[in-house]
C-alpha cells in the first residue's frame, strides 16, 4: 500500500499584491493611518475562512486516493483550488504545529515545544489572526485553533488547560470573539469500546489521549463539530446580513477548528455504517523485521505492541478514524454551504489542513508524533476565485500560511517572519520556494529535513540518539534506512550539515 505525499485545503479566494514589512513587531492600528486603511478599503478586502481539522492524514482524503474513505466535501473545495502534496507541519504533535503557524516562527524559535501559548516569546509581535485584526479585521474563532484540551477541554468547553489565567495555549489578543463547542466525547451515549490497553475486554469506555470508539446516538449536534459547525453558520449569516445592511464594513478572518478525527473516534452511528463489518477493512502491509534499522527514538510512541491491539482492534480503529473524518467532512460542508448561500464565497479566502498527520498502522505504528510521512505530512488546499485548479508537488510548510494570506489580501508582511509566500504557486504549479520542508517531534528530540528525494531524520541536535534516511523515489513507503550503510555516507554527513545550519538558521531571529 503505498503511502501518498499529500498536503491540505486552503480556500483563498481574491488575490492582491503585498511586500514584505521590516515592521512586523509593531501593532498597525486604524487610528494610526497604516495598513488597516478606510473604512472602505478594509470592506473590499477579501474575507478568510480558515478550517483546520484535528490529526488528519491525507491519506484518508478520497481527493488524495483513499478509495473507502469518502470525503465529498473536502473534495469538492479540492476540485476548485490547488491541492498541495507534500506540505509538512513544522510540530508533530498539536501544541508545538499549531503555536507555529499561529505565530510565524519555527518550534526552536519560539520554545513552544508543548502545550503553551508563543506569547511570552513573541511580545508585542502580532499572530497571524492579529495582524489581521490590526488591519481591520474581525477576527473570530471557534473551538481548537491554538492547542485545547481534547477530550477534556471540548467535556467541559474550555480552553483546554488551566494555566495563563485559564487561556491555556490560546492567544486572547488574536480575537475580536472566541467561542467554545464542548461535546460529550468518550461520555456520548452509544456502543462504545476501549481498543487501546484492553486486550482482555474489560476495560470500560475511557477518556484521555486513548483509542475509544463511540458509535454514538444522537445527530450532529449532539457532537464538538456539529456544534462548531452550526456557530460558523451563524457567523458567515450575520457578517453576511450585517454587510448587506451597510452596518458591518470590517472583513473576517473566521478560524474554524474541528476537533475530529482525534480520539476518542466519536461520531453518530451513520457515519461508521459504510466501514462495517470491521474485519473487511485492510491495513497495511506488516513487514518482518521493519523495526531493526530503525532507531530506539524513531519507533513512536504509540505502537500495535504497546497499545495491546490485536488485528480486530486495529481494524476497528481503522474505521473508526474514517467514521470520524467522514463526520468532519459532512460539517466542513455545512460551512462552505453556507458561504456560498451568503453571497461572500466570491470575496472570501477558505483554508482547510491539520495541524499534523496520523498513523494508522504503518511500520504498525498509531497516531501522531512521529516524523515518518504519514505524521509530518498535512492536506493543504488553497482555492482562489478566477484560478485555475491545479495540484502543486512543491515542498511547502504550515508556516508558509501566515505571509502567504497576508499577501494575498494586500496586508504587510513582516520580515521576522520564518514562512515563505507561496502565493505564487496559486499561478504556477510548478513554482517553488523551498529546497526542503523542515519538522520535529520535540519529545523524540527529533529533525525532519524532507527534499524532494531524501527524507533524512535525525534524534538529538547532534544525531547522538540515531539517524534515518529515506529514498523517497525508490522507498516511498521508508521501508529501508540507508543511514547506515557505507555507500550512503556522504549524503547523511551532508545532511547533518544542513541540519546544522538550518537550526543555527531558525535560531538566528528577532526573539
Amino acid at each position: 500500500m503505498h503511502r501518498m505525499l499529500f498536503a491540505g485545503l486552503i480556500l483563498l479566494l481574491v488575490p492582491f499584491a503585498a511586500a514584505r514589512s521590516g515592521d512586523g513587531a509593531a501593532p498597525q492600528r486604524n487610528a494610526a493611518g497604516n495598513a488597516a486603511g478606510t473604512a472602505a478599503g478594509t470592506a473590499a478586502r477579501p474575507n478568510v475562512l480558515f478550517i483546520i481539522s484535528d490529526d488528519l492524514t491525507p491519506t484518508a482524503l478520497s481527493c488524495y486516493g483513499n478509495t473507502l474513505s469518502q470525503t465529498p466535501h473536502i473534495d469538492a473545495l479540492a476540485s476548485r483550488g490547488t491541492r498541495f502534496t507534500r506540505a509538512y507541519c513544522q510540530g508533530t504533535y498539536c501544541g508545538p504545529s499549531r503555536a507555529s503557524f499561529m505565530s510565524g516562527y519555527y518550534p526552536h524559535a519560539t520554545g513552544v515545544l508543548g502545550y503553551t501559548s508563543p506569547r511570552p516569546a513573541i511580545g508585542d509581535r502580532a499572530t497571524w489572526a492579529e495582524h489581521f485584526k490590526n488591519a481591520g479585521y474581525h477576527t473570530t474563532r471557534i473551538s481548537k485553533i491554538y492547542h485545547m484540551g481534547v477530550p477534556g477541554g471540548i467535556e467541559y468547553g474550555g480552553d483546554g488547560r488551566d494555566h495563563n489565567g485559564g487561556d491555556g495555549a490560546d492567544d486572547p489578543r488574536s480575537w475580536s470573539e472566541k467561542y467554545n463547542s464542548p461535546g460529550p466525547e468518550w461520555k456520548a451515549a452509544g456502543d462504545g469500546e476501549t481498543l487501546e490497553g484492553n486486550p482482555d475486554g474489560k476495560k470500560p469506555v475511557v477518556g484521555g489521549n486513548t483509542f475509544v470508539v463511540v458509535e454514538a446516538e444522537g445527530d450532529d449536534l449532539v457532537h464538538s463539530d456539529g456544534k462548531t459547525a452550526a456557530k460558523a453558520v451563524e457567523l458567515i449569516e450575520r457578517h453576511a446580513r450585517d454587510q448587506a445592511s451597510g452596518g458591518e464594513a470590517q472583513p473576517l478572518f473566521l478560524a474554524v477548528g474541528f476537533v475530529r478525527p482525534h480520539v476518542p473516534f466519536v461520531a453518530p452511528k451513520k457515519y461508521f455504517e459504510p466501514f462495517l463489518p470491521y474485519d473487511q477493512l485492510p491495513l497495511p502491509p506488516k513487514v518482518e523485521g521493519d523495526w531493526e534499522d530503525i532507531p530506539k527514538a524513531g519507533i513512536n510512541y504509540k505502537t500495535s505492541d504497546n497499545m495491546k491491539m490485536d488485528i480486530r482492534r486495529q481494524k476497528k480503529a481503522v474505521g473508526g478514524y474514517y467514521a470520524s473524518v467522514a463526520y468532519m467532512d459532512a460539517q466542513v460542508g455545512k460551512v462552505l454551504a453556507a458561504l456560498r448561500r451568503s453571497g461572500m464565497e466570491d470575496n472570501t479566502i477558505v483554508i482547510f489542513t491539520s495541524d499534523h498527520g496520523y498513523h494508522l498502522g504503518e511500520h504498525d505504528f498509531w497516531a501522531k508524533v512521529s516524523l515518518h510521512e504519514e505524521s509530518a505530512l498535512v492536506p493543504l488546499i488553497i482555492r482562489v476565485p478566477g484560478k485555475q485548479p491545479a495540484v502543486c508537488h512543491s515542498l511547502t510548510e504550515l508556516l508558509d500560511l501566515y505571509p502567504t494570506v497576508a499577501s494575498l489580501c494586500g496586508l504587510s508582511v513582516p520580515e521576522r517572519l520564518q514562512g515563505e509566500d507561496i502565493s505564487p504557486m496559486l499561478d504556477d504549479p510548478n513554482h517553488s520556494v523551498r529546497t526542503a520542508a523542515f519538522s520535529v517531534a520535540p519529545s523524540r528530540k527529533g529533525f525532519l529535513l524532507r527534499e524532494d528525494r531524501w527524507a533524512y531524520m535525525q534524534y538529538g541536535e547532534d544525531a547522538s540518539r540515531g539517524i534515518e534516511l529515506y529514498d523517497m523515489h525508490e522507498d516511498p513507503q521508508q521501508y529501508t534506512n540507508l543511514a547506515e550503510q557505507a555507500e550512503f555516507k556522504p549524503v547523511v554527513e551532508q545532511f547533518r550539515t544542513k541540519m546544522a545550519e538550518k537550526l543555527k538558521a531558525i535560531r538566528d531571529n528577532d526573539l
